[in-house]
């Protein structure tokens, strides 16, 4: 039996997406003989709890440690005026004003200029005096580190420095130096030139990189010329058996367009508002027609959405927990992608779009044409992509949907996205590299 160190700073009870790509890894490798040491803080901040999570741990084959993190979250939620319990998001997200304060944007100076690769930067030292001498005691096969936050892959980079033998996973579930917020951080060229150095430590250290997209494991691969064998991508997914108590169905009464997760500033769709207003006044909506936000939303997006005067269209539900996410979204007639406007946005693939493919849904994305996301839309025939600033192209998509059959967008074209066959690719991965 292998065993493999897994180094996560998301893990159950935290809720959102970043926890569920390695929860289910780790899942599915226990399930198939490979004993997972799962290494995580024991008092993260968390965005959110969701203890649906909980029943996905193994009882089996898995080992967690935990240590003590010093986050300086304390300080900021003090420095701008926030409640000590106060949620801090993984996003630059504002749901109370669209406007950052002044102390705001001290603090993301702070954060980008000072806090170097994150906030996570002061538990590596610790962590790694840690597992240095867990691994003197303990045999492993291979090291994974996932990130965001990168400050868990520096963890891993000075492990392989100590345990040269040990092989060394870097899984990248988001850019390090091309992420779509990092220009919202105001890098000083000291600090760029330093993410850059420890992002290409990283690449060119570990044996193995897997990224979550085909863009971003191009653009990774470029910076590594040298060695692009090593570079593997591994999408995220979704999991059968948070489907199996699940009733797929359509309420035909009314036409409802489904968001589930995070709506941050840069993922407002202006002109899919716009285009809502255009087809009310042209009467062209369906009876009943509303879409859901499942999800905190940044207060821009309620602005854009008074400024086009539709408030009457949309539930704002607010967070769920991700077993009630699924129930109420596989109600929907549509479900509703959007792609962050950014730099990269190509390369954005979103955990919440294989999780759309298996609601069996058609889906609207919002987003590049020629992205990752797009790609994949198009191979499973499972929906239309609508550029985000082309008002007309949206407002066709919108009409296509309200009148095409929800038959036309269902097949089996997604069932390699499950988290199970996923697993197989790691495991391929893994074996690649260890005896």
């Amino acid at each position: 039996m292998k065993k493999i160190l897994i180094i996560t700073y998301y893990w159950p009870p935290s809720g959102g997406s970043g926890v569920q790509r390695w929860l289910k890894f780790v899942k599915y490798l226990t399930q198939m003989n490979y004993h997972c040491i799962v290494y995580t803080p024991e008092n993260p901040e968390m965005p959110t709890i969701d203890n649906s999570h909980l029943s996905d741990i193994p009882k089996k084959n898995i080992t967690v440690l935990k240590t003590k993190i010093i986050e300086p979250y304390t300080l900021y939620k003090k420095f701008t005026g926030k409640s000590s319990n106060e949620k801090i998001t993984v996003s630059f997200l504002n749901e109370k004003n669209s406007k950052p304060s002044l102390s705001e944007k001290i603090s993301k100076w702070i954060r980008g200029n000072i806090f170097i690769p994150d906030a996570k930067m002061l538990w590596i030292k610790p962590s790694v005096r840690y597992l240095t001498n867990y691994l003197n005691s303990n045999k492993v096969d291979a090291i994974i580190s996932t990130g965001p936050p990168h400050s868990l892959h520096l963890i891993a980079y000075h492990l392989k420095k100590k345990f040269p033998y040990i092989q060394w996973i870097a899984d990248f579930r988001d850019p390090w130096t091309n992420i779509d917020f990092l220009n919202e951080l105001h890098l000083s060229k000291f600090a760029q030139k330093k993410h850059q150095s420890l992002e290409k430590k990283v690449i060119q250290t570990a044996d193995k990189i897997i990224t979550v997209s085909y863009t971003l494991t191009s653009e990774l691969q470029q910076k590594c010329p040298q060695h692009p064998e090593k570079f593997f991508t591994i999408t995220n997914g979704f999991d059968p058996d948070d489907f199996s108590e699940i009733s797929i169905q359509s309420n035909l009464q009314q036409f409802t367009l489904c968001y589930t997760g995070l709506l941050p500033a840069n993922r407002n769709p202006k002109f899919l508002w716009k285009a809502i207003a255009e087809l009310s006044q042209e009467k062209k909506l369906p009876q009943n027609f509303k879409i859901q936000l499942i999800g905190k939303a940044d207060a821009s997006i309620w602005e854009s959405i008074k400024t086009n005067n539709i408030e009457q269209y949309i539930e704002n539900i607010g967070y769920l927990p991700h077993s009630q996410t699924l129930k109420i979204s596989s109600q929907a007639n549509a479900l509703l992608l959007i792609i962050n406007e950014a730099p990269n946005s190509k390369g954005i693939l979103t955990g919440k779009l294989f999780e759309y493919l298996a609601l069996q849904k058609p889906i609207l994305t919002i987003g590049p044409k020629d992205g990752d996301a797009a790609k994949i839309i198009y191979e499973t025939q499972s929906g239309i992509v609508a550029e985000p600033h082309d008002l007309s192209d949206i407002k066709n998509a919108l009409l296509t949907l309200f009148q095409t059959p929800i038959s036309h967008f269902q097949n089996s074209n997604y069932l390699k996205f499950s988290r199970k066959q996923l697993t197989q690719e790691l495991i391929k991965c893994i074996d690649s590299i260890t005896p």
